[in-house]
């Protein structure tokens, strides 16, 4: 094993792969926590604003989103000033004195802090008011419906990389399991077995998903039981193939003589001389799943809203392809920086198990 780890250290590709794919994952799990922003918190006054680092808002946004407020606050707004991070305004009511309760308004929208009543003008029907401007970033910018999608395609990329790593394990589990016992089994069991997996192969998988959602509610559970049903099928066959070249091992021959049952001979000695090209499978798996279940919710059969994934976002992306292209260029961004990652992390692998490769 030493071995391996100082071939796999050697490549430099595979280790920036590495601490690209580490990283991404703190990312996605801690990153929605530092960005400032709720993942469903929509800003209607902040639609569709391009990436950057100015603060929003701009002295521009301040005047329209103030006349909205205002319509909801049933008051009128005028004199509107922007000063530096501050605002100041006359808030007024020909009918009444103004209520000051309504400037709660102000700081729910997110863009005011806190109003200060700076003066009361005849007889507090009108209102010298002044608030903090917020100091909203974003580094990605927003969506259609005004939601930061820096933070949202961080928490895309949680629940893309739960469908890779969850749909990848039952691949694993199901396929080493069936591939290990075929090739053991052979003759007539190995035989209606793998006709088993070909007619599996015959499914074409979209169609297979259609028919999911015809009798379930379509979601995170059910993407993760299509996906998994299907990608043990190539698992298993490389695990038959690597066990029919160990079962005529003598180590195998010996523990059969040895009595020890076939479950026993499986799990001690046949399915631990095929995690190496297991090792390099799964983590050219993983990509493929991620990938699988992008195209899937890019067709509206993957997850569905509240939450999200890299697939649906880039989804959303092209749709507003020519008046929002940041929309689509972010998510995808780090969808291909991850299967970059995690296909170049794989090629170090399998290079890293050929035995044929000298140390040096």
């Amino acid at each position: 094993m030493s071995r391996v780890w100082t071939r796999f250290a050697r490549n430099r590709g595979a280790l920036a792969a590495s601490l690209i794919l580490v990283s991404m994952m703190l990312a996605c799990l801690v990153g929605p926590f530092l960005t400032g922003h709720e993942p469903g918190r929509i800003y209607p006054d902040l639609v569709r604003i391009a990436p950057g680092l100015a603060a929003h808002p701009e002295p521009g946004d301040v005047g329209p989103a103030l006349a909205r407020l205002a319509f909801r606050m049933r008051v009128s707004v005028s004199d509107v000033t922007v000063s530096g991070d501050r605002v100041r305004m006359v808030v007024s009511d020909p009918a009444r004195p103004v209520d000051e309760r309504v400037l709660a308004y102000l700081p729910r929208s997110d863009l005011f802090g806190h109003p200060r009543i700076v003066e009361r003008l005849d007889e507090g029907r009108r209102l010298v008011v002044e608030a903090p401007l917020g100091r909203l970033r974003f580094l990605m910018g927003t969506d259609m419906l005004g939601r930061d999608l820096l933070t949202r395609s961080l928490v895309a990329g949680r629940v893309s990389l739960l469908i890779g790593g969850v749909a990848t394990a039952v691949a694993l589990l199901i396929g080493i399991a069936y591939g290990a016992a075929a090739g053991y089994l052979g003759g007539v069991a190995d035989a209606v077995m793998m006709r088993i997996v070909d007619i599996l192969y015959a499914l074409p998988f979209v169609f297979f998903v259609i028919m999911l959602l015809v009798f379930f509610r379509s979601g995170l559970g059910l993407i993760l039981v299509a996906i998994g049903a299907v990608e043990w099928l190539d698992m298993a066959r490389l695990v038959r193939a690597q066990t029919l070249s160990l079962r005529a091992r003598d180590f195998v021959r010996a523990a059969e003589a040895l009595g020890l049952s076939t479950p026993a001979i499986l799990w001690r000695h046949i399915v631990p001389n095929t995690l190496g090209p297991v090792t390099v499978a799964v983590t050219l798996l993983v990509p493929k799943v991620i990938l699988l279940e992008s195209f899937l919710s890019f067709l509206g059969l993957g997850v569905q809203e509240p939450a999200t994934s890299w697939g649906a976002l880039i989804a959303d992306g092209a749709r507003t392809l020519e008046s929002a292209p940041w929309m689509l260029a972010g998510p995808a961004a780090f969808l291909v920086l991850t299967l970059i990652a995690l296909n170049t992390i794989g090629d170090g692998l399998a290079d890293a198990l050929d035995p044929r490769l000298s140390e040096t």
